[in-house]
C-alpha cells in the first residue's frame, strides 16, 4: 500500500470513527474481493423489509433511506472491484429529529476477504484498520534499581504497557542492621525488582512473539547487564534481545532516549526513519544546505530538484495530493510524516508541513 492510500483510508476511518448515531442506524456494508454483487443487493433489500417493522417511526425511516442510498450507490458497479468494497451510510445528525443522511463508499487499496452487514450506533471500521495496521513490533524494556517502564514500539507510536517502582532504599545504615545484612537486603531488593520486572515482560511479550521483531534493553551499564546476565528473562524473550543501550532514564523520557539512541537496528520502523530525515533536513538547514521547506517546495517540485519530499499528515488532501503526484513524476521519495513524535510535530508547526532534502541547491 501506497503512504498516500494509507494517509487517505486513516482520515476516512477517522471521520467514520467520529460518527455515532441516536440509535441503532448507521449500516456498514463489506463486500469481499471476488463476491457476486447481486448477492449483496438481495440482501440488502431483504434488510429493508425487515427494517420496516422497527417500531420507531423514525429510526424505521432513517434505516430504509441509508439502506436505499447503499442500493442505488451498489447498482454503480457491473462487479465488485477487485479488493472489494465498503460503504458506510446513516443518518449523522446530531439533531433529534432531524435527518442528516451521508454515505461513504471506498474502494480499499488492498483486499478484503470479510462480508459483513451491520446496523448499529457506530460504524464497523476494524477490517479497515487491519489493513493500513503495523504488525511488526519491537519491545523496550527501561530498567535501573529503583524503576522500570516496559513499552511496544509500532509503527509511528509507541505505547507504554507498564511501570514498575522497586522500592529500592539504597546503601544506608539503618536501625543498627549490619552492614553486611543490610546488603544483602539490598542485593535481595534487586533481585525481586528484576524478576518483577521479567514477568511483566514475558506477560506482555510473549502472546506477541509471532509479531515481536526484537527487543532493546536500556538502563545504566550495571543493572541492565546484571538483568540481561541473570536470566530473569524467559528464554525465548532472551533469544529476542537484538540491542542493549546505555541511557540515562527509564520513565518515558527513557523510551524515547532508547528508540534515539537504537536507530542504527530499527532502521524499517516508519517512525524511526522519519525522525532520521528530519533530523537531517535540520542538520542541513543549519548548514545552509540543499533544503527546501514551506512555499519553497513547490518551487524546487517545479524544477525536479526534490530528493525526499516530507509532508505532514496535517496537510489538507488537495495540497498533499499536488505535492505527492510532482514528485512521484520526477522519482522522488516521499514520506507522509506523522505528527505524533516530535520531529513530526516540529514539520507541522515550524515548517508548514512541507519540506525536502534536494538534489541540487534551489
Amino acid at each position: 500500500m501506497e503512504s498516500r492510500d494509507e494517509y487517505k483510508l486513516k482520515k476516512i476511518i477517522k471521520e467514520l470513527k467520529g460518527k455515532h448515531g441516536r440509535h441503532t442506524e448507521l449500516i456498514s456494508v463489506y463486500v469481499p474481493q471476488n463476491c457476486d454483487i447481486n448477492q449483496i443487493l438481495s440482501q440488502l433489500r431483504a434488510e429493508q423489509g425487515t427494517a420496516s417493522n422497527i417500531k420507531s417511526k423514525t429510526t424505521r425511516k432513517n434505516v430504509v433511506d441509508a439502506l436505499e442510498r447503499i442500493i442505488q450507490n451498489l447498482r454503480l458497479y457491473k462487479k465488485t472491484p477487485v479488493n472489494g468494497l465498503t460503504l458506510f451510510c446513516g443518518n449523522v445528525s446530531e439533531r433529534e429529529g432531524v435527518q442528516d443522511l451521508q454515505l461513504w463508499s471506498i474502494e480499499p487499496p488492498d483486499p478484503i476477504n470479510i462480508r459483513i452487514y451491520r446496523c448499529d450506533q457506530e460504524f464497523v471500521t476494524g477490517p479497515l484498520e487491519e489493513l493500513i495496521a503495523h504488525k511488526d513490533i519491537y519491545g523496550l524494556i527501561t530498567i535501573d534499581n529503583k524503576d522500570a517502564t516496559i513499552a511496544v514500539l509500532k509503527g509511528n507510536n509507541y505505547n507504554i504497557l507498564k511501570r514498575l517502582a522497586s522500592g529500592y532504599h539504597g546503601k544506608h545504615r539503618a536501625g543498627g542492621q549490619s552492614h553486611r545484612r543490610f546488603e544483602r537486603v539490598i542485593q535481595d531488593q534487586s533481585r525481586q525488582f528484576k524478576v518483577r520486572v521479567a514477568s511483566h515482560a514475558g506477560e506482555i511479550f510473549l502472546p506477541r512473539m509471532e509479531n515481536l521483531r526484537g527487543i532493546i534493553v536500556g538502563g545504566p551499564v550495571a543493572t541492565k547487564e546484571e538483568f540481561l546476565e541473570g536470566n530473569f528473562l524467559h528464554h525465548e524473550l532472551r533469544k529476542k534481545v537484538i540491542a542493549v543501550k546505555d541511557i540515562t532514564y527509564t520513565d518515558e523520557s527513557g523510551i524515547r532516549e532508547l528508540i534515539n539512541t537504537s536507530q542504527d537496528v530499527l532502521t524499517d520502523i516508519e517512525m524511526v526513519r522519519q525522525k532520521t530525515l528530519m533530523q537531517e533536513f535540520m542538520k542541513r538547514l543549519v548548514k545552509d544546505g540543499n533544503i527546501a521547506y514551506a512555499d519553497d517546495v513547490d518551487k524546487a517540485s517545479d524544477m525536479g530538484a526534490i530528493e525526499t519530499l516530507l509532508l505532514s499528515e496535517n496537510l489538507d488532501e488537495d495540497t498533499l495530493d499536488n505535492l505527492y503526484d510532482k514528485a512521484k513524476q520526477s522519482n522522488s521519495k516521499i514520506e507522509i510524516v506523522s505528527t505524533s513524535f516530535e520531529e513530526g510535530f516540529q514539520l507541522w508547526n515550524t515548517f508548514g508541513g512541507k519540506a525536502a532534502l534536494l538534489r541540487f541547491k534551489v
